[in-house]
């Protein structure tokens, strides 16, 4: 295994587990974080590595969902930008689901295009997961995702930042 992908992964999961610490000390302080909030404005901060280029690149996750009927489920809008050569940007509609509080699983199918060439424009999906918590009044964590174009694969690793509104 190349050493940029073993120092991601390790840092990822040394997140994961710092913070299974601090959610220890912290439960009781902020229980039912998102029961506070319909609406989610996320920033997401990665390092991008697309597969067939073997790249690594900057990359900008932004994403507006709604919790729907106090459910499990969130829907809405995201869009990525990756700072490379060919400019890609993917816009999608977002399905995330919250099976325990504080983790996160989304799944976005959009079209992605590149920066010179706007009118290709290709089918594209995103998965990703986060796991959060609270720091004042934004939660954020870890964040991992996996993606598919018709050009490439790219996996993403960085940190995401949200902000919950009524």
């Amino acid at each position: 295994m190349d050493n940029k992908y073993a120092a991601l992964i390790y840092t990822f999961f040394l997140l994961v587990s710092l913070n299974g610490k601090a959610q220890d000390i912290h439960d009781h302080e902020h229980e039912h974080i998102h029961d506070d909030h319909k609406t989610e404005l996320g920033i997401a901060n990665s390092l991008v590595y697309f597969t067939g280029e073997s790249q690594l690149c900057y990359g900008l996750h932004v994403h507006l969902v709604r919790n729907i009927g106090h459910s499990k489920f969130s829907a809405g809008l995201g869009y990525e930008r990756i700072f490379d050569e060919h400019k890609h940007n993917t816009v999608g509609i977002v399905g995330m689901y919250t099976p325990i509080e504080r983790l996160h699983f989304s799944l976005s199918p959009g079209i992605a295009f590149e920066g010179a060439h706007p009118s290709e424009k290709n089918f594209a999906i995103h998965f990703e997961t986060t796991y959060e918590f609270q720091v004042g009044d934004v939660h954020m964590g870890p964040l991992l995702e996996l993606a598919h174009d018709s050009e490439d694969y790219h996996i993403s690793l960085g940190v995401h930042i949200g902000l919950g509104f009524k």
